[in-house]
C-alpha cells in the first residue's frame, strides 16, 4: 500500500472542504433543495356560500314611441327625465297634406251622402211608377210593354240605390282610416314611465316604426349578472343579494334574485340571472352602469375547511398535499361548495386539525423534500436560501 505523502494530505485538505461545500449546496441551495412551502390547518366552521358576478342595469319594460308612417317630426312636448303619465302626448308629427286630404275626404263624404238622397227618391218614384202601371195592366189600359219598361226602371233604380249605399260605405271607411292616420300623428305614451332618451329632434325625418322617444318603467329596473357556469351551482331564482354600484362602491344594496335565464352563453361560459332591487334607489342609476353582485347560497352545515389555494389535481384527481416528515403525499378529497372568502368544505378526505400545503415554491411531487415557512418570498420562488 502506498504511503500518502504531505502533499497528498495538503491536497485532500482543500478537496475535501470543497467537495462538502458542493454537497450542502446541491442538498441545501440546488435542485435537491427542500421545497418552501406554507401550511394551513383544515378547521371547523360553517361556510356561507356565495356566486359572483357583473352585470349592468337594465329596465324590465322599456318602450321605443314612433310614428306608424313616414313623415316630419314637428314638436316633442317632453325631455329626458320627465315622468309621464299613460296617454299623455308626448309629440306630434308632421301632417303635410293630410289637412287638405281630410277635407277632400269629407266633400266625398257628404257628395256620397246626397248621391244616396238622389238615388232612394229615383228609387221609390220607380217603385210607385211599376205599381201604377201595374195595376193599369190589369184594367187593360196598357200594354204589357210598357209594364216591363216600368218594371226595368225601378229594378235600374234599386240597383242604384245600393251602389249609393255601398259608396257611402267606403267613403266612411276612408274617412275613418284618415281619422285614425291622423291620430298616429299624435306620440302617446302606452303607460306611466320615464323618458331616458330623445333619439330624435323635431324637424328631422323619421321612418315608420323609427324611435323618437325611449321610455321605460322605472319600477322595473333591475340588475343583468353574468356568472361564471363552473361557478353558478346552485343558483336559482328567490335567492337573496347584493348589489354594489359602480356610482357608489361602498353601499351594498339589497336585492334577490327574480329570474334565471335558461338559455346560456357557449362563448364566454356564461350563465345569465336578473336581481331585482328590494328597494328601488333613488335617483335611479343610469341604465348601463355597471354593477357588482354577490348572491348568497343557502349556508352550509358546520364542517371541515380548507383554503380553496391548497387544492391540486394530480393524474386526474382532485386532492390537497400533505407534509409525512421531510417529504409530501398526495390526499384525494371530495368537497363542498366554497365562499367567497376562499375556504371550500371538505366531505370526505381530510380531519379537523391537519395541516395541508396551501402554497409552494415550486411544483410539488411524491419525491419533494419540503421546508415550511410562514410565507414565501421572491427568493424562495426562484430557490435561493
Amino acid at each position: 500500500m502506498r504511503r500518502l505523502t504531505p502533499r497528498h494530505w495538503a491536497v485532500a485538505a482543500v478537496v475535501l472542504p470543497v467537495l462538502l461545500l458542493l454537497g450542502w449546496v446541491a442538498l441545501y441551495s440546488g435542485p435537491l433543495a427542500p421545497v418552501a412551502v406554507t401550511e394551513a390547518p383544515v378547521t371547523e366552521q360553517a361556510l356561507q356560500p356565495a356566486l359572483f358576478g357583473i352585470g349592468s342595469v337594465q329596465a324590465q319594460r322599456s318602450y321605443g314611441i314612433g310614428p306608424t308612417t313616414p313623415g316630419r317630426l314637428q314638436t316633442l312636448l317632453v325631455d329626458v327625465g320627465d315622468s309621464v303619465s299613460a296617454g299623455q302626448l308626448l309629440g306630434q308629427m308632421d301632417a303635410v297634406d293630410l289637412g287638405q286630404r281630410q277635407q277632400a275626404q269629407q266633400a266625398q263624404l257628404l257628395r256620397a251622402q246626397a248621391q244616396l238622397r238622389e238615388a232612394q227618391a229615383r228609387q221609390a218614384f220607380a217603385q210607385q211608377q211599376a205599381r201604377r202601371y201595374a195595376e193599369l195592366a190589369q184594367a187593360q189600359a196598357t200594354t204589357d210593354e210598357l209594364l216591363r219598361s216600368k218594371q226595368q226602371e225601378a229594378a235600374v233604380a234599386q240597383a242604384a240605390l245600393a251602389a249609393s249605399r255601398q259608396e257611402l260605405e267606403r267613403a266612411r271607411a276612408d274617412s275613418a282610416a284618415l281619422q285614425a292616420q291622423l291620430q298616429h300623428l299624435h306620440l302617446l305614451a302606452p303607460a306611466a314611465a320615464l323618458v331616458v332618451a330623445r333619439v330624435v329632434e323635431p324637424g328631422s325625418t323619421v321612418i315608420a316604426g323609427q324611435a323618437v322617444l325611449e321610455l321605460i318603467d322605472p319600477h322595473s329596473v333591475w340588475v343583468d349578472v353574468r356568472l361564471d357556469q363552473i361557478h353558478a351551482q346552485g343558483l336559482a331564482k328567490g335567492l337573496p343579494a347584493q348589489i354594489y354600484l359602480h356610482s357608489a362602491p361602498g353601499q351594498p344594496l339589497a336585492g334577490q334574485v327574480v329570474r334565471v335565464e335558461p338559455k346560456a352563453d357557449a362563448v364566454t361560459e356564461e350563465m345569465r340571472a336578473k336581481v331585482a332591487f328590494a328597494t328601488l334607489p333613488q335617483p335611479l342609476p343610469p341604465l348601463g352602469e355597471l354593477a357588482e353582485v354577490q348572491i348568497n347560497l343557502p349556508p352550509l352545515a358546520s364542517g371541515p375547511s380548507i383554503p380553496n389555494a391548497a387544492i391540486q389535481w394530480q393524474h386526474g384527481k382532485r386532492g390537497v398535499w400533505v407534509r409525512a416528515g421531510r417529504g409530501v403525499r398526495f390526499q384525494p378529497i371530495t368537497t363542498n361548495r366554497s365562499d367567497l372568502n376562499g375556504q371550500v368544505q371538505v366531505l370526505q378526505g381530510l380531519k379537523v386539525g391537519e395541516q395541508v400545503i396551501v402554497h409552494s415554491a415550486q411544483p410539488l411531487g411524491p419525491r419533494s423534500r419540503v421546508q415550511v415557512q410562514e410565507r414565501l418570498t421572491a427568493s424562495n420562488r426562484q430557490g435561493q436560501p
